[in-house]
């Protein structure tokens, strides 16, 4: 007869295999931070492979979504209410976190800033996992669509450096871009009238690589096109997702 403390131990669920917790700063805009951490779970997922056992390796997760970084449409106008608002984010996700990403390429402008903080926790940049992507594909040129801090490649934008890596093309009517952004924000992904204005953009580049440098736009770039799509938001997930992968030991024996 199995006494009790045998019928305890033969139920517990086996221990979760130890990992890095990981954060997304949310609010620009409102279906960002959930785009990004879908795709964080899915690249997880794709990364295990037959390792993958279900919610016991799903990343452990810290979402903080500010509102008040949705001032960062006019970044320029608004520097000192959206730094305020990010140092607060900061400095409830960072403590709770080993790595984490800002759900807006246009925030990303702050990287540089936050680095000088010498938080613990690891900022994924944007900007980073950009310069990385383009030294391994060896792309040449690429169209850079983005909200118009971005768009302007001023001292206000977060990929201004860009130029210097890639030839970048710029969005022949800056301000469509800009208001479909608005737009998506504004209507939610699902409102017909935002893909056709995407894929008319689109088709009037050049590049054959575009680049999606706003989080609003991978939500609608479900369109027809023979260019290819380069969502950043994608990168920065594996980025993540790689750095909240178990020890290669746990995963062999999991194999």
């Amino acid at each position: 007869m199995q006494n009790d403390t045998g019928r305890r131990a033969s139920s517990e669920a086996p221990p979760a295999r130890a990992r890095a917790s990981l954060g997304i700063i949310a609010g620009s805009g409102p279906e960002a931070g959930l785009d990004l951490w879908a795709k964080v779970l899915r690249r997880n997922q794709q990364l295990m492979g037959a390792a993958f056992r279900g919610d016991l390796d799903a990343p452990r997760v810290i979402v903080v979504s500010e509102p008040r970084l949705g001032l960062s449409m006019d970044l320029a106008g608004n520097d000192t209410a959206v730094w305020s608002a990010m140092r607060d984010t900061l400095d409830i996700i960072a403590p709770q976190v080993e790595a984490y990403a800002i759900a807006c390429n246009t925030l990303n402008w702050y990287a540089p800033r936050i680095e000088e903080l010498g938080l613990a926790a690891q900022l994924v940049s944007f900007q980073g996992v950009l310069a990385d992507w383009i030294a391994r594909s060896g792309t040449r040129k690429l169209a850079l669509l983005g909200a118009g801090p971005v768009t302007a490649m001023d001292e206000w934008s977060a990929y201004r450096d860009l130029p210097q890596l890639v030839e970048v093309e710029l969005p022949g009517d800056a301000g469509a871009l800009h208001r479909l952004i608005e737009d998506v924000k504004r209507l939610g992904s699902g409102d017909a009238s935002l893909r056709p204005r995407l894929a008319e953009l689109v088709a009037g580049l050049d590049a054959d690589t575009v680049l999606l440098a706003c989080t609003e736009l991978p939500l609608i770039a479900d369109i027809e096109t023979d260019k290819q799509l380069v969502d950043v938001t994608d990168l920065v997930a594996d980025a993540l997702a790689r750095r909240a992968l178990p020890a290669p030991t746990a995963l062999r024996r999991a194999g």
